[in-house]
């Protein structure tokens, strides 16, 4: 858990003093793209919608501003969801 106090996650503010995982919260780790190594909130989300992964917005994927990046559960290892391809 240590490790995963120091890193950042999807979503935070690039200003925000404690852009850390909460406690109470659940994350999924994000390996690869262009958001390789953020913590993604997955508290609350069905087994279902943990099975789909997630399409995120982001600014430094291959479609610049309003473009998107998908990410999905390594079948090994379903804490760490890796990167899919990016779409506009």
């Amino acid at each position: 858990m240590d490790e995963l106090i120091r890193r950042r996650v999807y979503g935070a503010d690039h200003d925000d003093p404690d852009p850390g995982p909460r406690p109470g919260h659940v994350y999924r780790e994000l390996v690869g793209g262009p958001l390789d190594g953020l913590l993604l909130d997955v508290t609350g989300w069905s087994g279902a919608q943990l099975g789909e992964g997630a399409v995120l917005v982001t600014e430094i994927g291959s479609y610049g501003p309003g473009g998107r990046t998908l990410y999905g559960p390594r079948a090994a290892d379903p804490l760490r969801w890796d990167w899919e391809g990016d779409t506009p």
